[in-house]
């Protein structure tokens, strides 16, 4: 074929379907799982963001169109500045702050509502390759979490990166059952009498 040639084309015959997207994560998981079956790689999908200066409306809209329940808060990409989560949305926190200030709700931001970087719990990417799913579950309930982050790289503050995120809705999809988060089970025994 010639380098500035068009491509040939066809018609489409009836009953043509469009191709339906894969979700890659769908792979059922049990608790003895590879921990990395249930860590969204962020070298493979793209991070959803927001700045601090959206709305909690215009977050949560980011939210509902990339299907994700948090969002990186990043001012200059790709230097992360905190999360927010559709708890953070719809809390206690926005109502009292709405009170305080004598605002609407319209004009709270995720700057108002995020959790910082010094909030935020993350564990190591070497530690996750020898980890299970329960090894990821107990640190959730542990955590009281709902998100962890996976960071990777040397223990200096400006070579370290988020490599992935950990979900606990993604892995009760996986595991196809529901993971309490609110009691503080911290060993594999507690973890699966949980879930039993």
């Amino acid at each position: 074929m010639e380098p500035n040639s068009p491509l040939p084309t066809t018609r489409l015959p009836p009953g043509t379907v469009i191709a339906q997207a894969r979700d890659w994560q769908a792979n059922p998981v049990t608790l003895g799982s590879p921990a990395l079956e249930v860590m969204t790689d962020l070298t493979k999908v793209k991070a959803a963001t927001a700045s601090p200066s959206t709305t909690l409306r215009q977050a949560e809209q980011i939210m509902i169109y990339q299907g994700v329940r948090m969002l990186f808060v990043v001012s200059d990409m790709p230097a992360i500045e905190g999360l927010v989560t559709t708890t953070d949305l719809h809390g206690d926190q926005q109502m009292l702050l709405v009170q305080q200030r004598n605002v609407r709700y319209d004009e709270l931001c995720v700057a108002d509502v995020m959790a910082g970087l010094t909030m935020l719990d993350a564990i190591d990417y070497q530690d996750m390759k020898s980890a299970t799913v329960g090894n990821v579950v107990a640190t959730l309930r542990s955590c009281g979490r709902n998100h962890l982050l996976v960071i990777e790289g040397s223990t200096g503050e400006s070579s370290r990166q988020v490599r992935g995120v950990i979900s606990r809705a993604q892995i009760e999809r996986q595991l196809g059952s529901p993971i309490p988060v609110a009691q503080g089970a911290n060993t594999m025994a507690e973890v699966l009498q949980m879930l039993s």
